[in-house]
């Protein structure tokens, strides 16, 4: 250990000579203890949100979808399935079809989403868990089924129980418009209800209704194409080893998105949300490091006999001067491992026994307390920052020990 650290970390441990100082020393780092343990915990929180809602999306979308990268639809699905099928680490392709049309079922109707998708598409993700009436089936002997959202089956007052069938129509993509006919330009199909689901997102809750594959062509008057491909992954399977050979194998014709990809603006709003409370708290820490400049004012002078001592000693103003540039590091190094400390504490406390609690119903809520990850990528972006604010400090100090030491020579 240097002799300027030796006698900075000697500073920093002694009791000071003024009651005053010692307060304010105490001060300055809670500040930046207090600074910095928010920073975690907040941090920790927004991820914690994020890996709820990204984690109820991932319930539902696909781990990869393949979309056209020009027009609506991928021509000859078929052919492009079989294609993705055989690259290792595919367990299952499947052609979806999605657009809008009008459900009616008796005097209620409301503008959907349809999905058509495969009879056991289930298989593909975790359709089962989130349904909350009925269950999942498309079709069986005696006709075709819907599983519609809960936003659907709210507005349209239907539930899988129900005798009436519910009617959609969708407009015909060719043709002309008969005026003396208008509804000839609309195609339509009616099925039953088997299910109704609730992910708890209004992306999926408000509007979407899963139904046959083939109806879905039907209705939409498509044969061989398909809006998207939806692609499972083996288990064990590289998530960006398989994108990058599909995009490869594929071309420039076809975008491969994974689920963040898919969710790009929810993941995105999360995330400005988080950095923008980040941005606030880093100003929080700033202002805080202003008591730790005072307080080396402070130690600058009331150590005037020592500094005095040590340039009788030999010493020179540089090293005078990293002595208490040292010591505003010490401070805020000290402030900034306990606060990160504490932080972590509490984050880990929340996990485990959750005593801060949201406001509202439990039983309307996904959950109760609030959801905390802690990532070491927000730990090393906070430890940079406050060695960043301890940069700040230390030219500060040196500053004001430069201009303390040339007015002490003069005298």
């Amino acid at each position: 250990m240097s002799l300027p650290l030796k006698i900075a970390w000697r500073y920093l441990m002694s009791k000071k000579g003024h009651q005053a100082v010692n307060i304010i020393s105490i001060v300055a780092v809670c500040g930046v203890v207090v600074a910095t343990a928010a920073l975690i915990c907040v941090l920790s929180v927004f991820n914690g949100f994020r890996g709820l809602i990204m984690g109820k999306l991932a319930m539902l979308d696909p781990q990869v979808a393949i979309t056209a990268t020009m027009g609506k639809t991928v021509n000859d699905a078929d052919s492009v399935i079989d294609a993705v099928s055989a690259i290792p680490g595919v367990e299952r392709a499947v052609p979806v079809i999605e657009d809008q049309a009008l459900a009616i079922y008796a005097q209620f109707q409301m503008p959907v989403r349809l999905k058509g998708v495969p009879d056991d598409y289930n298989k593909m993700n975790d359709m089962d868990s989130v349904i909350i009436d009925g269950e999942w089936k498309l079709r069986d002997q005696v006709s075709q089924y819907a599983v519609a959202g809960a936003g659907p089956a709210i507005r349209l007052c239907v539930r899988p129980e129900f005798l009436g069938m519910v009617r959609l129509y969708a407009p015909q993509r060719q043709g002309r418009v008969n005026i003396a006919n208008p509804m000839g330009a609309f195609r339509q199909d009616s099925l039953f209800v088997s299910g109704i689901f609730q992910l708890q997102q209004n992306s999926y809750d408000a509007d979407l209704i899963y139904v046959p594959l083939d109806m879905a062509r039907n209705l939409f008057d498509y044969e061989t194409q398909a809006t998207q491909i939806e692609v499972k992954l083996a288990p064990g399977a590289s998530e960006s080893q398989v994108m990058n050979a599909i995009g490869k194998m594929l071309g420039k014709s076809y975008q491969v998105k994974n689920r963040l990809m898919q969710q790009q603006e929810a993941y995105r709003l999360v995330n400005i949300e988080k950095w923008m409370a980040f941005l606030l708290l880093a100003f929080i820490l700033v202002i805080a490091t202003f008591n730790v400049i005072s307080t080396l004012s402070l130690l600058i002078i009331e150590k005037d006999e020592s500094i005095a001592t040590l340039r009788a000693l030999g010493a020179d103003d540089r090293q005078i001067s990293r002595i208490f540039v040292l010591q505003g590091w010490l401070i805020t190094l000290a402030g900034a491992v306990t606060g990160i400390v504490i932080g972590l504490i509490l984050c880990l406390c929340q996990q485990q026994f959750g005593w801060l609690r949201l406001s509202g119903d439990p039983a309307n809520m996904i959950i109760s307390a609030y959801p905390v990850e802690v990532e070491g990528m927000d730990v090393l972006i906070t430890l940079a920052l406050v060695a960043a604010v301890g940069l700040l400090t230390s030219m500060v100090t040196a500053l004001i020990m430069r201009r303390r030491l040339n007015s002490n020579s003069r005298l």
